[in-house]
Protein backbone atom coordinates (compact mmCIF):
# COMPACT_ATOMS: atom_id res chain seq x y z
CA UNK A 1 0.00 0.00 0.00
CA UNK A 2 1.26 3.45 -0.87
CA UNK A 3 2.38 6.12 1.58
CA UNK A 4 -0.50 7.59 3.61
CA UNK A 5 -1.62 11.20 3.17
CA UNK A 6 -3.81 12.50 5.96
CA UNK A 7 -5.07 9.00 6.71
CA UNK A 8 -5.91 8.01 3.10
CA UNK A 9 -3.42 5.87 1.23
CA UNK A 10 -2.13 6.86 -2.21
CA UNK A 11 -3.63 3.72 -3.68
CA UNK A 12 -7.03 4.89 -2.48
CA UNK A 13 -6.55 8.23 -4.21
CA UNK A 14 -5.94 6.40 -7.47
CA UNK A 15 -9.61 5.50 -7.78
CA UNK A 16 -10.33 9.23 -8.22
CA UNK A 17 -9.99 9.73 -11.94
CA UNK A 18 -10.92 12.25 -14.58
CA UNK A 19 -13.86 10.03 -15.45
CA UNK A 20 -15.46 11.05 -12.17
CA UNK A 21 -17.69 13.82 -13.50
CA UNK A 22 -18.53 15.49 -10.20
CA UNK A 23 -17.13 19.03 -10.35
CA UNK A 24 -16.20 19.04 -6.67
CA UNK A 25 -14.02 15.97 -7.18
CA UNK A 26 -12.21 17.66 -10.06
CA UNK A 27 -11.72 21.04 -8.42
CA UNK A 28 -10.69 20.08 -4.88
CA UNK A 29 -7.67 18.02 -3.85
CA UNK A 30 -8.64 14.75 -2.26
CA UNK A 31 -6.82 15.73 0.95
CA UNK A 32 -9.07 18.81 1.23
CA UNK A 33 -12.20 16.73 0.59
CA UNK A 34 -11.13 14.39 3.35
CA UNK A 35 -10.67 17.37 5.65
CA UNK A 36 -14.21 18.57 4.84
CA UNK A 37 -15.59 15.11 5.56
CA UNK A 38 -13.92 15.14 8.96
CA UNK A 39 -16.47 17.73 10.19
CA UNK A 40 -19.51 15.55 9.38
CA UNK A 41 -21.50 13.53 11.90
CA UNK A 42 -22.11 9.79 11.71
CA UNK A 43 -25.45 10.03 9.88
CA UNK A 44 -24.13 12.44 7.25
CA UNK A 45 -21.01 10.36 6.67
CA UNK A 46 -23.15 7.29 6.04
CA UNK A 47 -25.23 9.24 3.53
CA UNK A 48 -22.15 10.56 1.77
CA UNK A 49 -20.80 7.03 1.53
CA UNK A 50 -23.72 6.16 -0.76
CA UNK A 51 -23.10 8.98 -3.25
CA UNK A 52 -20.29 7.44 -5.26
CA UNK A 53 -17.38 5.06 -5.02
CA UNK A 54 -14.91 7.87 -4.40
CA UNK A 55 -17.04 9.44 -1.67
CA UNK A 56 -17.53 6.04 -0.10
CA UNK A 57 -13.77 5.78 0.36
CA UNK A 58 -13.56 9.25 1.88
CA UNK A 59 -16.59 8.89 4.14
CA UNK A 60 -15.50 5.54 5.57
CA UNK A 61 -11.88 6.49 6.10
CA UNK A 62 -10.90 5.84 9.70
CA UNK A 63 -9.65 9.38 10.25
CA UNK A 64 -13.25 10.64 10.00
CA UNK A 65 -14.40 8.34 12.77
CA UNK A 66 -12.39 9.62 15.75
CA UNK A 67 -15.52 10.59 17.73
CA UNK A 68 -18.68 8.48 17.52
CA UNK A 69 -21.91 8.80 19.51
CA UNK A 70 -24.40 6.11 18.57
CA UNK A 71 -27.00 7.24 21.11
CA UNK A 72 -28.51 9.80 18.74
CA UNK A 73 -28.01 7.53 15.74
CA UNK A 74 -29.33 4.07 16.58
CA UNK A 75 -29.65 2.53 20.01
CA UNK A 76 -30.82 -0.98 19.09
CA UNK A 77 -27.53 -1.96 17.47
CA UNK A 78 -26.05 -5.41 17.85
CA UNK A 79 -22.51 -6.30 18.82
CA UNK A 80 -21.42 -6.87 15.23
CA UNK A 81 -21.95 -3.18 14.47
CA UNK A 82 -19.47 -2.26 17.19
CA UNK A 83 -17.04 -4.85 15.85
CA UNK A 84 -17.33 -3.42 12.32
CA UNK A 85 -16.81 0.13 13.58
CA UNK A 86 -13.73 -0.93 15.51
CA UNK A 87 -12.22 -2.61 12.46
CA UNK A 88 -12.87 0.44 10.31
CA UNK A 89 -11.60 3.01 12.80
CA UNK A 90 -8.76 1.10 14.40
CA UNK A 91 -6.23 3.35 16.05
CA UNK A 92 -8.00 6.52 14.88
CA UNK A 93 -10.90 6.21 17.33
CA UNK A 94 -10.55 8.38 20.44
CA UNK A 95 -14.12 8.79 21.73
CA UNK A 96 -17.04 6.35 21.53
CA UNK A 97 -20.46 6.51 23.19
CA UNK A 98 -22.57 3.36 23.25
CA UNK A 99 -24.91 4.82 25.85
CA UNK A 100 -28.13 2.83 25.98
CA UNK A 101 -27.01 0.18 23.48
CA UNK A 102 -28.59 -2.76 25.29
CA UNK A 103 -27.58 -5.33 22.68
CA UNK A 104 -23.82 -4.84 23.04
CA UNK A 105 -22.01 -7.40 25.18
CA UNK A 106 -18.58 -8.55 26.29
CA UNK A 107 -17.62 -10.30 23.05
CA UNK A 108 -18.10 -7.21 20.87
CA UNK A 109 -16.23 -5.04 23.34
CA UNK A 110 -13.31 -7.44 23.43
CA UNK A 111 -12.97 -7.08 19.64
CA UNK A 112 -13.35 -3.33 20.05
CA UNK A 113 -10.62 -3.19 22.70
CA UNK A 114 -8.21 -5.16 20.52
CA UNK A 115 -8.75 -2.89 17.50
CA UNK A 116 -9.09 0.54 19.14
CA UNK A 117 -6.14 0.74 21.47
CA UNK A 118 -5.99 4.55 21.44
CA UNK A 119 -9.47 5.00 22.87
CA UNK A 120 -9.56 7.75 25.51
CA UNK A 121 -13.27 8.22 26.24
CA UNK A 122 -15.75 5.34 26.33
CA UNK A 123 -19.37 5.46 27.49
CA UNK A 124 -21.11 2.16 28.19
CA UNK A 125 -23.84 3.81 30.27
CA UNK A 126 -26.83 1.47 30.39
CA UNK A 127 -25.14 -1.38 28.48
CA UNK A 128 -26.55 -3.91 30.90
CA UNK A 129 -25.12 -7.00 29.20
CA UNK A 130 -21.51 -6.23 29.96
CA UNK A 131 -19.67 -7.83 32.86
CA UNK A 132 -16.22 -7.75 34.43
CA UNK A 133 -14.94 -9.39 31.21
CA UNK A 134 -15.25 -6.07 29.37
CA UNK A 135 -13.11 -4.26 31.94
CA UNK A 136 -10.52 -7.02 31.68
CA UNK A 137 -10.37 -6.41 27.91
CA UNK A 138 -10.05 -2.66 28.36
CA UNK A 139 -7.32 -3.20 30.93
CA UNK A 140 -5.38 -5.47 28.59
CA UNK A 141 -5.59 -3.45 25.38
CA UNK A 142 -6.52 0.20 26.16
CA UNK A 143 -3.85 1.82 28.35
CA UNK A 144 -4.74 5.37 27.17
CA UNK A 145 -8.30 5.23 28.54
CA UNK A 146 -9.08 8.40 30.52
CA UNK A 147 -12.87 8.59 30.81
CA UNK A 148 -15.06 5.51 31.35
CA UNK A 149 -18.81 5.51 32.01
CA UNK A 150 -20.22 2.24 33.37
CA UNK A 151 -23.35 3.68 35.01
CA UNK A 152 -26.16 1.15 35.43
CA UNK A 153 -23.93 -1.75 34.36
CA UNK A 154 -25.10 -3.69 37.39
CA UNK A 155 -22.97 -6.81 36.77
CA UNK A 156 -19.79 -4.83 37.41
CA UNK A 157 -17.96 -5.86 40.59
CA UNK A 158 -14.72 -5.12 42.42
CA UNK A 159 -12.91 -7.27 39.84
CA UNK A 160 -13.54 -4.60 37.20
CA UNK A 161 -12.00 -1.87 39.34
CA UNK A 162 -8.97 -4.03 40.08
CA UNK A 163 -8.50 -4.73 36.36
CA UNK A 164 -8.81 -1.04 35.43
CA UNK A 165 -6.28 -0.09 38.10
CA UNK A 166 -3.76 -2.49 36.60
CA UNK A 167 -4.15 -1.60 32.92
CA UNK A 168 -5.54 1.95 32.75
CA UNK A 169 -3.31 4.10 34.97
CA UNK A 170 -4.24 7.30 33.09
CA UNK A 171 -7.89 7.06 34.15
CA UNK A 172 -9.21 10.50 35.10
CA UNK A 173 -12.97 10.01 35.29
CA UNK A 174 -14.99 6.92 36.22
CA UNK A 175 -18.76 6.60 36.52
CA UNK A 176 -19.97 3.44 38.25
CA UNK A 177 -23.28 4.82 39.48
CA UNK A 178 -25.79 2.09 40.40
CA UNK A 179 -23.10 -0.60 40.27
CA UNK A 180 -24.23 -1.71 43.70
CA UNK A 181 -21.89 -4.71 43.97
CA UNK A 182 -18.86 -2.45 44.38
CA UNK A 183 -17.38 -2.21 47.88
CA UNK A 184 -14.45 -0.54 49.59
CA UNK A 185 -12.07 -3.24 48.27
CA UNK A 186 -12.70 -2.21 44.67
CA UNK A 187 -12.36 1.48 45.47
CA UNK A 188 -9.11 0.85 47.32
CA UNK A 189 -7.59 -1.06 44.37
CA UNK A 190 -8.69 1.64 41.92
CA UNK A 191 -7.43 4.74 43.70
CA UNK A 192 -4.07 3.29 44.67
CA UNK A 193 -3.07 2.84 41.02
CA UNK A 194 -4.96 5.76 39.42
CA UNK A 195 -3.68 8.83 41.29
CA UNK A 196 -4.84 11.18 38.54
CA UNK A 197 -8.55 10.58 39.14
CA UNK A 198 -10.47 13.85 38.87
CA UNK A 199 -14.06 12.62 38.70
CA UNK A 200 -15.73 9.77 40.60
CA UNK A 201 -19.45 9.12 40.22
CA UNK A 202 -20.60 6.58 42.81
CA UNK A 203 -24.31 7.39 42.94
CA UNK A 204 -26.33 4.46 44.21
CA UNK A 205 -23.31 2.37 45.27
CA UNK A 206 -25.12 1.49 48.45
CA UNK A 207 -22.45 -0.83 49.90
CA UNK A 208 -19.88 1.95 50.22
CA UNK A 209 -18.97 3.00 53.75
CA UNK A 210 -16.57 5.49 55.30
CA UNK A 211 -13.59 3.18 54.70
CA UNK A 212 -14.01 3.63 50.93
CA UNK A 213 -14.00 7.41 51.33
CA UNK A 214 -10.85 7.26 53.44
CA UNK A 215 -9.03 5.52 50.55
CA UNK A 216 -10.25 8.22 48.14
CA UNK A 217 -9.12 11.00 50.45
CA UNK A 218 -5.70 9.42 50.87
CA UNK A 219 -4.95 8.70 47.20
CA UNK A 220 -6.88 11.21 45.02
CA UNK A 221 -5.35 14.66 45.59
CA UNK A 222 -6.52 15.84 42.14
CA UNK A 223 -10.19 14.95 42.68
CA UNK A 224 -12.52 17.67 41.39
CA UNK A 225 -15.95 15.97 41.23
CA UNK A 226 -17.44 13.42 43.62
CA UNK A 227 -21.00 12.09 43.53
CA UNK A 228 -22.15 9.97 46.48
CA UNK A 229 -25.89 10.42 46.11
CA UNK A 230 -27.92 7.87 48.12
CA UNK A 231 -24.78 6.22 49.54
CA UNK A 232 -26.72 6.08 52.77
CA UNK A 233 -24.08 4.39 54.94
CA UNK A 234 -21.51 7.19 54.78
CA UNK A 235 -21.08 9.63 57.65
CA UNK A 236 -19.13 12.75 58.55
CA UNK A 237 -16.05 10.65 59.35
CA UNK A 238 -15.48 9.53 55.77
CA UNK A 239 -16.43 12.84 54.17
CA UNK A 240 -14.11 14.84 56.41
CA UNK A 241 -11.26 12.64 55.15
CA UNK A 242 -12.27 13.56 51.58
CA UNK A 243 -12.23 17.27 52.41
CA UNK A 244 -8.82 17.11 54.03
CA UNK A 245 -7.23 15.15 51.19
CA UNK A 246 -8.96 16.65 48.13
CA UNK A 247 -8.38 20.39 48.29
CA UNK A 248 -9.22 20.85 44.59
CA UNK A 249 -12.79 19.60 45.08
CA UNK A 250 -15.27 21.70 43.09
CA UNK A 251 -18.41 19.56 42.99
CA UNK A 252 -19.84 17.37 45.75
CA UNK A 253 -23.16 15.56 45.78
CA UNK A 254 -24.24 13.83 48.99
CA UNK A 255 -27.99 14.12 48.50
CA UNK A 256 -29.84 11.42 50.37
CA UNK A 257 -26.97 10.81 52.81
CA UNK A 258 -29.07 11.43 55.87
CA UNK A 259 -26.33 10.79 58.45
CA UNK A 260 -24.23 13.85 57.68
CA UNK A 261 -24.23 16.90 59.94
CA UNK A 262 -22.83 20.43 60.05
CA UNK A 263 -19.38 18.89 60.60
CA UNK A 264 -19.09 18.23 56.86
CA UNK A 265 -20.00 21.84 56.03
CA UNK A 266 -17.29 23.06 58.40
CA UNK A 267 -14.77 20.67 56.79
CA UNK A 268 -15.68 21.89 53.31
CA UNK A 269 -15.37 25.50 54.38
CA UNK A 270 -11.94 24.98 55.92
CA UNK A 271 -10.44 22.73 53.21
CA UNK A 272 -12.19 23.20 49.86
CA UNK A 273 -12.30 26.91 48.96
CA UNK A 274 -12.83 26.14 45.24
CA UNK A 275 -16.17 24.43 45.80
CA UNK A 276 -18.67 25.46 43.12
CA UNK A 277 -21.47 22.87 43.34
CA UNK A 278 -22.94 21.42 46.53
CA UNK A 279 -25.94 19.08 46.52
CA UNK A 280 -27.21 18.12 49.97
CA UNK A 281 -30.89 17.45 49.33
CA UNK A 282 -32.67 15.48 52.06
CA UNK A 283 -29.81 16.01 54.53
CA UNK A 284 -32.14 17.09 57.30
CA UNK A 285 -29.51 17.51 60.04
CA UNK A 286 -27.81 20.49 58.37
CA UNK A 287 -28.42 23.90 59.94
CA UNK A 288 -27.68 27.60 59.54
CA UNK A 289 -24.53 27.17 61.64
CA UNK A 290 -22.89 24.88 59.09
CA UNK A 291 -23.97 26.90 56.08
CA UNK A 292 -22.61 30.05 57.69
CA UNK A 293 -19.11 28.54 57.85
CA UNK A 294 -19.47 27.24 54.30
CA UNK A 295 -20.62 30.56 52.83
CA UNK A 296 -17.91 32.57 54.57
CA UNK A 297 -15.16 30.39 53.10
CA UNK A 298 -16.44 29.09 49.74
CA UNK A 299 -16.99 32.24 47.73
CA UNK A 300 -17.07 30.47 44.34
CA UNK A 301 -20.32 28.58 44.99
CA UNK A 302 -22.52 28.56 41.88
CA UNK A 303 -25.09 25.83 42.44
CA UNK A 304 -26.64 24.65 45.71
CA UNK A 305 -29.36 22.05 46.18
CA UNK A 306 -30.73 22.42 49.72
CA UNK A 307 -34.06 20.70 49.13
CA UNK A 308 -35.54 19.30 52.34
CA UNK A 309 -32.81 20.78 54.52
CA UNK A 310 -35.69 21.45 56.84
CA UNK A 311 -33.76 23.17 59.64
CA UNK A 312 -32.36 26.08 57.65
CA UNK A 313 -33.88 29.54 58.02
CA UNK A 314 -33.40 32.98 56.50
CA UNK A 315 -30.02 33.05 58.25
CA UNK A 316 -28.58 30.76 55.57
CA UNK A 317 -29.88 33.01 52.79
CA UNK A 318 -28.41 36.08 54.47
CA UNK A 319 -24.96 34.48 54.55
CA UNK A 320 -25.22 33.29 50.93
CA UNK A 321 -26.31 36.73 49.79
CA UNK A 322 -23.29 38.36 51.45
CA UNK A 323 -20.50 35.89 50.70
CA UNK A 324 -21.45 34.01 47.49
CA UNK A 325 -21.59 36.52 44.61
CA UNK A 326 -21.44 33.80 41.91
CA UNK A 327 -24.55 31.89 42.94
CA UNK A 328 -26.60 30.89 39.89
CA UNK A 329 -28.89 28.02 40.93
CA UNK A 330 -30.47 27.61 44.36
CA UNK A 331 -33.03 24.99 45.41
CA UNK A 332 -34.88 25.65 48.65
CA UNK A 333 -37.87 23.37 48.04
CA UNK A 334 -39.48 22.03 51.22
CA UNK A 335 -37.38 24.40 53.36
CA UNK A 336 -40.47 25.42 55.30
CA UNK A 337 -38.81 27.99 57.57
CA UNK A 338 -37.73 30.28 54.70
CA UNK A 339 -39.65 33.58 54.60
CA UNK A 340 -39.91 36.66 52.42
CA UNK A 341 -37.16 38.30 54.46
CA UNK A 342 -34.62 35.71 53.39
CA UNK A 343 -35.60 36.17 49.75
CA UNK A 344 -35.30 39.94 50.25
CA UNK A 345 -31.66 39.56 51.29
CA UNK A 346 -30.99 37.20 48.41
CA UNK A 347 -32.59 39.56 45.92
CA UNK A 348 -30.44 42.47 47.09
CA UNK A 349 -27.19 40.49 47.22
CA UNK A 350 -24.35 40.72 44.67
CA UNK A 351 -25.42 37.52 42.88
CA UNK A 352 -28.95 38.73 42.21
CA UNK A 353 -28.61 41.23 39.39
CA UNK A 354 -26.37 39.37 36.96
CA UNK A 355 -25.90 35.79 38.20
CA UNK A 356 -28.96 34.20 39.74
CA UNK A 357 -30.72 32.10 37.09
CA UNK A 358 -32.87 29.53 38.91
CA UNK A 359 -34.55 29.53 42.30
CA UNK A 360 -36.77 26.70 43.50
CA UNK A 361 -39.23 27.43 46.30
CA UNK A 362 -41.71 24.55 46.02
CA UNK A 363 -43.56 23.83 49.27
CA UNK A 364 -42.27 26.88 51.10
CA UNK A 365 -45.51 27.84 52.87
CA UNK A 366 -44.30 31.18 54.30
CA UNK A 367 -43.38 32.63 50.89
CA UNK A 368 -45.77 35.31 49.61
CA UNK A 369 -46.00 37.69 46.66
CA UNK A 370 -43.56 39.94 48.52
CA UNK A 371 -40.77 37.49 47.59
CA UNK A 372 -41.59 37.94 43.92
CA UNK A 373 -41.27 41.70 44.38
CA UNK A 374 -37.79 41.18 45.89
CA UNK A 375 -36.73 39.11 42.86
CA UNK A 376 -37.89 41.46 40.11
CA UNK A 377 -34.43 43.08 39.81
CA UNK A 378 -32.76 39.69 39.16
CA UNK A 379 -32.30 40.32 35.44
CA UNK A 380 -30.74 36.91 34.73
CA UNK A 381 -33.49 34.96 36.48
CA UNK A 382 -34.71 32.35 33.98
CA UNK A 383 -36.87 30.03 36.09
CA UNK A 384 -38.68 30.03 39.41
CA UNK A 385 -40.49 27.05 40.98
CA UNK A 386 -43.50 27.86 43.17
CA UNK A 387 -45.51 24.64 43.38
CA UNK A 388 -47.68 24.48 46.50
CA UNK A 389 -46.69 27.96 47.67
CA UNK A 390 -50.22 28.73 48.79
CA UNK A 391 -49.65 32.41 49.51
CA UNK A 392 -48.44 33.13 45.98
CA UNK A 393 -51.11 34.59 43.69
CA UNK A 394 -51.61 34.90 39.96
CA UNK A 395 -51.47 38.66 40.36
CA UNK A 396 -48.04 38.45 42.00
CA UNK A 397 -46.71 36.31 39.18
CA UNK A 398 -48.17 38.72 36.62
CA UNK A 399 -46.37 41.64 38.28
CA UNK A 400 -43.09 39.70 38.25
CA UNK A 401 -43.49 39.06 34.53
CA UNK A 402 -43.84 42.74 33.79
CA UNK A 403 -40.22 43.11 34.93
CA UNK A 404 -38.95 39.71 33.69
CA UNK A 405 -41.08 38.90 30.61
CA UNK A 406 -39.09 35.80 29.62
CA UNK A 407 -39.05 34.10 33.01
CA UNK A 408 -40.48 30.55 33.30
CA UNK A 409 -42.76 30.34 36.33
CA UNK A 410 -43.86 26.88 37.43
CA UNK A 411 -46.80 27.09 39.80
CA UNK A 412 -50.14 25.40 40.37
CA UNK A 413 -53.42 26.92 41.38
CA UNK A 414 -56.26 24.56 42.30
CA UNK A 415 -59.53 25.20 40.44
CA UNK A 416 -62.10 27.17 42.38
CA UNK A 417 -64.84 24.91 43.74
CA UNK A 418 -68.13 26.00 42.19
CA UNK A 419 -71.00 26.87 44.56
CA UNK A 420 -73.85 24.40 45.14
CA UNK A 421 -76.52 24.52 42.45
CA UNK A 422 -79.50 26.67 43.35
CA UNK A 423 -82.46 24.62 44.52
CA UNK A 424 -80.57 21.34 44.33
CA UNK A 425 -79.87 19.04 47.21
CA UNK A 426 -76.77 17.36 45.71
CA UNK A 427 -73.31 18.75 46.63
CA UNK A 428 -71.22 19.75 43.60
CA UNK A 429 -67.44 19.34 43.41
CA UNK A 430 -64.79 20.75 41.14
CA UNK A 431 -63.31 18.32 38.64
CA UNK A 432 -60.25 17.56 40.73
CA UNK A 433 -62.42 16.62 43.75
CA UNK A 434 -64.92 14.25 42.17
CA UNK A 435 -65.98 11.48 44.56
CA UNK A 436 -66.15 8.06 42.92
Amino acid sequence: MGKEANGVSRSRFEMFSNSDEAVINKKLPKELLLRIFSFLDVVTLCRCAQVSRSWNVLALDGSNWQRIDLFDFQRDIEGRVVENISKRCGGFLRKLSLRGCLGVGDSALRTFSQNCRNIELLSLNGCTKITDSTCNSLSKFCPKLKHLDLASCTSITNLSLKALSEGCPQLEQLNISWCDQVTKDGIQALVRCCPGLKGLFLKGCTQLEDEALKHIGAHCPELVTLNLQTCSQITDEGLITICRGCHHLQSLCVSGCANITDAILHALGLNCPRLRILEVARCSQLTDVGFTTLARNCHELEKMDLEECVQITDGTLIQLSIHCPRLQVLSLSHCELITDDGIRHLGSGPCAHDRLEVIELDNCPLITDASLEHLKTCHSLDRIELYDCQQITRAGIKRLRTHLPNIKVHAYFAPVTPPPSVGGSRQRFCRCCILL
